[in-house]
């Protein structure tokens, strides 16, 4: 009998106390804290403070450089309260839920799932004697657990003893609750609506005119930046489970008939982790692919959808994420929606373990077509033909009269009803009023069945010539959990050198110049005057070539301030130790340069901006040698 490896109870440990050190050197320098703070704060919501608002604002500004500017998206900005009728057609009002339970004695609420999720993790983690077919077992609850309906989990949960995790009290039948905020649109009560749980439907109910503001012209897309909200049963995890969130999402429209995509061979060279159904089913480990190999070889369904997982891992790796510890999983079978053609997630791992940050959809037609039934509005496109084409149409004729004198007040649902009908549901009536003079017909509006017989309505193939071919457009929807992103980050860019003092650790954050929330900083070396004016003058001209900056003229020790300063991730440090000339110091290697007051804003503006690396500008510049008392003092915190 194999016993689990004696070290995964010490990486969880491990694992544990890098996530301490990074959330308290988050807190403590202010990127995020828990909102409302002082009354006790409230599970699932944040605040970001000044380093955490300019990491975001720059994440945001590449999301945008990356996707909105390089594909030619049409950028929209919808209102956060959704009216009910719009998230009923969406489904979300039915179908918006996850399984919770309930603390049968004290009423606490749990996700059903993360129950499940903690009790195998936790096993396979901490038990060593745990033997290979439970080891087996647990690995593939994991795998599954996302697939798992109400009674598969309860009976799971029942089945491993699992408790209230607070009072060890015995839990209920897991159960659907629904995530929406509800509220109330205007005074009367009598318009409801929601807090929206995503952007998208925001674009969907304004796709005739994005259409017909595109020029009437297919594809294109359409983007959201926008908060989110979600009523999460039991938030957790930092920024990785929030009650309201930051999406960016992607809806782009394309021909059902037609997914290629004109600019797919520019990333079809690209391989990364990805991790398909059929290795996941079989208890296999993700694996490298080239996306073009995945699209022709049918692992991908389409090249719009593998052009869109393309350019998702350039984003996410020119962001700071670990290309190592970056995969996409597709879904597994039941784990997908019924419409959806083909769905993968980017997930990042951390010390959390494998998180969802970008979902990857073909949706289809499915969210153009609920809302072109529900609202009466075409949300259609069209292609015109060079010539007419003779095409085979069904015709569906009813008769107002005759279901006027069937009907009376009925008569238009009836009739409605009858023109709805697919090709399939008409042609087996046909069949029938012929065999049978008379059929029972279903009208979902009434609730019931009617008689509709031979003479209330006329059903045909005829020929006719077409100009056009109407269609609803299908959907490929890329959407981002900026908030997830950004923590991931954070842990991938967050590491500990040796300090000065024996076993001291300092923290640095070495996130690329692209997203660092402050670009460089401005050190007088001494607090003596010379150097303050030169320090003012080169903070002014970093101004004007848009770079943000700290100046310190606090006088601490320079140690000091490059301690704090790489504790927030600054890339570059400029010390002031001359009138003519500086020196500039990388934050990850620590080298140092000397160039004149004159060059270096250009300088900093030339490696912040990614014109060149680090590399060539100590190719270009003399390096700076630290005297000894600056040595000394460089290492004091």
């Amino acid at each position: 009998m194999a016993a689990a490896p004696a070290s995964s109870a010490s990486a969880a440990g491990n694992r544990e106390a890098f996530r301490v050190a990074v959330t308290n050197t988050l807190e403590r320098r202010l990127f995020y804290v828990p909102s409302f703070k002082i009354y006790g704060g409230v599970a699932g919501l944040y605040d970001y403070g000044p380093p955490g608002c300019a990491v975001k604002a720059n994440v945001l500004a590449f999301w945008r450089q990356h996707f909105v500017l390089e594909e030619g998206m049409l950028e929209v900005d919808c209102p956060c309260v959704t009216p009910e009728v719009v998230l009923k057609a969406s489904g979300h009002v039915d179908k918006f839920t996850d399984l919770m339970v309930k603390d049968e004695k004290t009423g606490t609420c749990y996700r059903a799932d993360h129950l499940l999720k903690d009790f195998c993790k936790d096993k396979l983690e901490k038990d060593n004697t745990l033997p290979p077919e439970k080891t087996a077992e647990f690995n593939h609850v994991l795998a599954v657990l996302d697939d798992l309906s109400a009674e598969q989990l309860g009976a799971k949960i029942k089945e491993y003893g699992i408790v209230a995790p607070d009072t060890k009290n015995p839990l209920s039948d897991p159960y659907p609750f629904n995530l929406m905020f509800q509220t109330s649109i205007g005074p009367s009560g009598l318009s409801p609506g929601y807090m929206r749980p995503e952007t998208a439907q925001g674009i969907f109910v304004n796709f005739k005119d994005l259409y017909y503001y595109n020029g009437n012209k297919l594809p294109f897309a359409a983007a959201q930046i926008g908060q989110a909200f979600r009523n999460e049963i039991s938030p957790r995890q930092g920024l990785l489970r929030v009650r309201e969130f930051t999406l960016a999402e992607i809806e782009h429209f394309v021909d059902p008939e037609d997914k290629s995509h004109p600019k797919f061979r520019d990333v079809s060279d690209l391989e990364f982790l990805m991790f398909p159904r059929e290795q996941q089913l079989t208890g296999k480990s993700a694996m490298k692919l080239n996306i073009g190999q995945a699209v022709s070889e049918g692992t991908v369904n389409n090249e719009t959808l593998g052009y869109f997982i393309g350019r998702v891992y350039l984003f996410l790796t020119q962001l700071g994420i670990d290309k190592d510890r970056l995969r996409f999983r597709q879904h597994l079978p039941n784990e997908m929606a019924h419409y959806a053609a083909d769905c993968w997630d980017a997930e990042i791992e951390c010390s959390f373990g494998w998180i969802e940050c970008v979902g990857i959809a073909d949706r289809s037609a499915y969210d153009l077509r609920a809302h072109s039934d529900k609202s009466g509005v075409a949300l259609e496109a069209h292609e015109k033909f060079a010539e007419p084409r003779e095409v085979e149409k069904l015709v569906i004729t009813p008769s107002k009269k005759e279901l006027g004198l069937a009907f009376k007040g009925n008569q238009r649902m009836v009739l409605e009803a009858l023109e709805a009908m697919s090709e399939t549901e008409a042609l087996n009536m046909k069949s029938a009023l012929e065999s049978k003079g008379e059929v029972e017909f279903k009208v979902c509006t009434l609730g019931k069945d009617v008689t509709i017989k031979k003479s209330m309505v006329s059903i045909n193939m005829e020929k006719k010539k077409e100009h056009q071919r109407k269609f609803t457009p299908s959907v490929i929807e890329p959407s981002f959990g900026i908030g997830r992103i950004i923590y991931c980050l954070f842990e991938h860019c967050f590491y500990q050198r040796p300090g000065k003092a024996e076993d001291e650790q300092l923290n640095v954050f070495g996130f690329p110049p692209l997203v660092a929330p402050i670009k460089c900083t401005v050190f007088p070396l001494v607090k003596i005057e010379k150097f303050e004016v030169v320090a003012k003058k080169i903070s002014k001209a970093l101004t004007a070539a848009g770079i943000s900056h700290i100046i310190d003229m606090t006088g601490n020790t320079i140690g000091k301030r490059y301690a704090r300063t790489d504790e927030i991730g600054v890339p570059l440090a400029i010390t002031v130790d001359n009138t003519t000339s500086v020196t500039v110091r990388d934050r990850d290697s620590k080298d140092q340069i000397r160039v004149e007051v004159d060059e270096v804003a250009s300088v900093v503006k030339e490696v912040t901006d990614g014109q060149s690396t680090w590399a060539d500008i100590m190719w270009r510049y003399p390096a700076h040698t630290a005297s000894a008392a600056e040595e000394e003092e460089a290492s004091e915190t």
